[in-house]
């Protein structure tokens, strides 16, 4: 395992805390983004989660890759789904986001485990 995914997000849930309580409206504004940009309209929720998904990997952000992935997982996203998401990231970011994808994938399978669907090859 290159990382415990499960952990991390937890940890970082702590620290966002912190970051809610210091800049409560620069968060609020942003809840209101995040809200407003998954409401399901003509994509469904797992579908955006994967874009969501796919942009973490291309733009490198480890928090948004575990926090998206255990998203994926609770909106029904198949590993199979995952993968070929994947691969869209990885043409979009080019090389560095062959690393990133190898991570985000590890990140799902743990949340799957934990959520109880097991690893699907």
């Amino acid at each position: 395992m290159y990382k415990n995914w499960i952990e991390m997000t937890g940890d970082l849930s702590v620290a966002l805390k912190e970051v809610r309580g210091g800049a409560p409206d620069v968060m609020k504004g942003f809840s209101a983004i995040a809200q407003a940009a998954l409401k399901a309209n003509a994509l469904d929720a797992k579908t955006k989660e994967l874009i969501a998904l796919a942009i973490s990997v291309a733009t490198r952000c480890d928090g948004c890759i575990g926090f998206h992935a255990e998203a994926a997982v609770k909106h029904g996203a198949t590993r199979d789904e995952v993968m070929e998401t994947m691969g869209m990231a990885i043409y979009m970011g080019a090389g560095p986001s062959v690393m990133y994808a190898a991570q985000a994938v590890e990140a799902y399978d743990q949340f799957a485990q934990k959520a109880g669907a097991g690893k699907v090859a």
